[in-house]
């Protein structure tokens, strides 16, 4: 499993390894029942706190991506296609927001960015 960890960023590493762990498991590169690698592994692998990996674990666990059986590990959960929708949704609106964010820093109005984005739905 390829896992990044940016210690420069402003976002948290679990959420680093939470939202690359999601990407993979939405992308198909990690498969439905697949195991992953155990806490100790991965936190030695990337070179964290096993307490960093845990809370990411715990946060994809949470909201249904893995599955953790005591004693035998982690898994990729059952590929649920509501959640999956809903993730790719938020993906969506977060890069809107920022194109919004984008556009509004170099000084279009609210209606500039309403044309705009009209004109690029029709192409």
């Amino acid at each position: 499993m390829k896992i990044i960890v940016n210690n420069s960023s402003m976002q948290p590493i679990y959420e680093q390894i939470v939202e690359q762990v999601k990407g993979l498991i939405m992308k198909g590169t990690l498969k439905e029942e697949e195991l992953l690698p155990s806490v100790r592994t991965l936190a030695k692998d990337l070179r964290v706190s096993t307490l960093t990996v845990k809370k990411a674990y715990d946060a994809l666990e949470q909201e249904g991506f893995i599955i953790t059986v005591h004693g035998k590990g982690s898994f990729v959960a059952c590929a649920n296609q509501n959640i999956m929708l809903e993730e790719k949704k938020k993906e969506v609106e977060a890069d809107l927001e920022m194109a919004i964010r984008k556009g509004r820093s170099c000084g279009m109005s609210n209606q500039e960015i309403t044309d705009l984005f009209q004109i690029i739905l029709e192409e």
